[in-house]
């Protein structure tokens, strides 16, 4: 695989995002061709983007040796296991969108050993720039000291995304375990001016406490949207915590409150803070939180056009990289089953998502998001 290799991208919906990153200039990955059902948007999309649409895998030419397969698993009615498996049986090495069933990836990596190609599941947002500046960060701090908590929020949708994100961070997730979570309270939910979109539960990855929040609603009529927020996570040590505070961003790092000593004065019996040693005490000079690389997040505008294709070429690198290395699937396959078991007993433990029927997202505008600024900035004078 010299120069450009040549990619099949498999689906048309979330596919897009994936489609979109062939369009970036210097991209090291050239678009041979979508496969599709051949609906209206799949052959939209190939005339868009000046490319052959494929109906059948074997249809794809023998000249293709990549395939992102962006196509829902048997979970979530879909046939992207079925997909991914016939693409490794032509020899062609698959990147695929999850989340999947345990059973569905144990047969993707026993297809993929059979035939003596690689196969990734693809978390996506593990790949893009601000998760792994946070990973890098926390990589950084665990060589200094333990993890003592985890802290993550997310939509249930990325619930899977979130795992792994914490998995690479602490380096794995055995031992781990998942509590019941307590179940809702009438009481509260009469006094409660709306639903609450959260539900918590407790658990323990790679030996570390994790608190877990999840929004687990979903509007059937658009369950990719409504999501308060996609990721929010803290790693917390013993000097302090990391938060990627968003998905997209900023990464934050906040020292653990460490208030001086009160001493007495023994002649007017007075008490007051004891003057730190500033040979031993500079921490104290470490702003409480400090943003660590760009302090302000992308925004949607941007998060599409350049940091999910970003994300995109880092995952597509990585599978690149493996099929050249002629990487096993094994270690890697292993990880991912562990990921899928803690994934399936979460969703199994939080229960159905709670249906939302009609609510809408009503974004601030510039102006407003002004007005918020320019408020703070007065409540802070």
């Amino acid at each position: 695989m010299s120069g450009r290799p040549r990619v099949v991208v498999a689906g048309t919906k979330f596919g897009q995002v994936y489609l979109q990153s062939f369009r970036r200039p210097g991209f090291p990955f050239e678009l041979g061709g979508i496969l599709a059902q051949g609906s209206a948007r799949s052959r939209a999309c190939a005339e868009h983007y000046g490319v052959p649409l494929f109906t059948h895998v074997d249809d794809v030419p023998p000249d293709v040796r990549l395939a992102c397969v962006v196509i829902r698993g048997g979970l979530l009615g879909g046939a992207g296991a079925e997909v991914a498996r016939a693409l490794m049986e032509r020899g062609i090495h698959v990147l695929q969108e999850h989340p999947l069933h345990h059973d569905e990836l144990a047969e993707c990596l026993r297809t993929a050993a059979r035939e003596g190609v690689v196969y990734h599941l693809n978390s996506f947002y593990v790949h893009t720039p601000p998760v792994r500046r946070f990973m890098a960060a926390a990589a950084e701090l665990l060589s200094r000291q333990r993890p003592r908590y985890v802290d993550a929020a997310c939509g249930f949708q990325v619930a899977y995304a979130m795992l792994d994100i914490i998995g690479q961070t602490l380096g794995g997730v055995r031992p781990w375990g998942l509590a019941e979570p307590a179940p809702p309270s009438p009481e509260l939910a009469r006094l409660a001016r709306t639903g609450a979109p959260f539900r918590a539960l407790d658990g323990v990855i790679a030996g570390v406490p994790v608190t877990f929040r999840v929004q687990n609603q979903l509007d059937p009529a658009d369950p990719d949207n409504l999501a308060h927020l996609l990721h929010r996570i803290t790693l917390g040590t013993e000097g302090g915590h990391l938060t990627l505070v968003g998905t997209h961003g900023p990464v934050t790092w906040s020292p653990r409150p460490d208030f001086p000593q009160q001493v007495q004065d023994s002649s007017t019996g007075t008490v007051h803070f004891a003057e730190p040693d500033d040979a031993v005490a500079d921490h104290l000079d470490v702003p409480s939180v400090l943003p660590l690389g760009d302090p302000v997040a992308a925004s949607h505008r941007r998060i599409f056009d350049t940091v999910w294709p970003q994300g995109v070429e880092h995952a597509l690198t990585e599978l690149r990289d493996a099929a050249r290395a002629g990487e096993p699937p094994a270690r890697r396959g292993q990880y991912h089953l562990t990921l899928c078991r803690i994934w399936q007993d979460m969703t199994s433990k939080l229960g159905p998502p709670e249906l939302l029927h009609g609510e809408t997202a009503t974004p601030l505008a510039p102006d407003d998001v002004a007005a918020l600024a320019k408020a703070a900035g007065e409540g802070g004078a």
